[in-house]
């Protein structure tokens, strides 16, 4: 279910169509599923509308989402927000967003980045905490940082992450994530890597959500891209270990899987992806974490 004001959906379509007849819109739908060995499952659902849709890194519009939680097993709690999407550039930067509010407080994302000389991106995002006393308690994240690509040679790369968490209460989470690419193959788009992952916490344990004092991880992965008739396919897979400081070493994993249909030159988008991973977030290390995304749009 989208949302429950039928009446108004129809309205705010009915609008939004009636602008993108004469200066060029987009119409899209997206989804987000996920469930965790803890019971957790969550569930979004977006309708997006841009009265102005260029291409996809220049378009204005909004974005409507039902979103929908069952922490642990619990009883469904269910969450309507409201956006502003947007997307730009301006010479060499260029920048994209989703701000709007679940009617208590400002939630969504925004980023700028360029690519020359080298890409750097500059980040902010602000969320709820998905557990029993986050949606009880309201308690949100807010998390800002930035990212850098330090390329060695053509056929190495370093990308590295530096970022701060503060959450609603007294923890200030500090992060580091850094991905060492090494390409086997460029023709078959096929990389060996080295995904790094650290985090401090200021104040362990304060809430349900998972804060040791410090966690890290570190997990080989081999990853292979490809593009077929300008649909781009991608797949990684990496096993290595992570540690808490009041735990020992345990296995850690990951899987991904993505495609994407054609950028330029077509009026459809479509876009999937899934993953899986068994990074704690709530509790033990018994941990196990399913996600699958798409985005269907058109635009007209």
């Amino acid at each position: 279910m989208i949302f429950r004001t039928v009446r108004g959906l129809i309205a705010a379509i009915a609008v939004v169509v009636s602008v993108s007849a004469h200066a060029g819109g987009y119409g899209g739908v997206e989804g987000f599923l996920s469930s965790d060995a803890d019971g957790t499952e969550i569930a979004k659902t977006a309708l997006d509308l841009d009265f102005r849709h260029a291409d996809g890194e220049h378009y204005q519009g909004m974005s409507l989402e039902q979103a929908r939680f069952r922490p642990f097993g619990q009883g469904w709690i269910g969450d309507r927000r409201a956006y502003w999407r947007f997307a730009d550039g301006g010479g060499q930067w260029k920048w994209n967003g989703r701000i709007g509010t679940d009617g208590r407080t400002l939630l969504g994302n925004a980023s700028i980045h360029n690519e020359v000389p080298r890409r750097q991106e500059y980040f902010l995002e602000r969320e709820i905490v998905e557990t029993p006393l986050g949606l009880q308690r309201d308690i949100y994240s807010t998390y800002t940082g930035a990212a850098y690509d330090l390329p060695f040679d053509d056929r190495n790369i370093l990308t590295t992450v530096l970022g701060v968490q503060d959450f609603s209460g007294r923890n200030v989470r500090l992060q580091y994530r850094g991905n060492f690419v090494h390409v086997i193959a460029p023709a078959w788009g096929f990389s060996a890597q080295l995904r790094l992952r650290y985090f401090h916490d200021s104040n362990p344990h304060e809430f349900d959500y998972f804060s040791p004092r410090w966690y890290a991880e570190a997990i080989p992965t081999l990853q292979l891209r490809r593009f077929r008739a300008g649909w781009r396919y991608a797949i990684a897979a990496g096993y290595g270990r992570q540690r808490a400081a009041d735990s020992g070493w345990h296995d850690a994993r990951i899987f991904v899987a993505a495609v994407t249909s054609p950028k330029e030159g077509h009026d459809w988008f479509f876009q999937a992806g899934f993953t899986y991973a068994n990074t704690p977030v709530n509790s033990g290390f018994t941990y196990d974490y399913k996600q699958l995304t798409f985005s269907i749009g058109r635009s007209f």
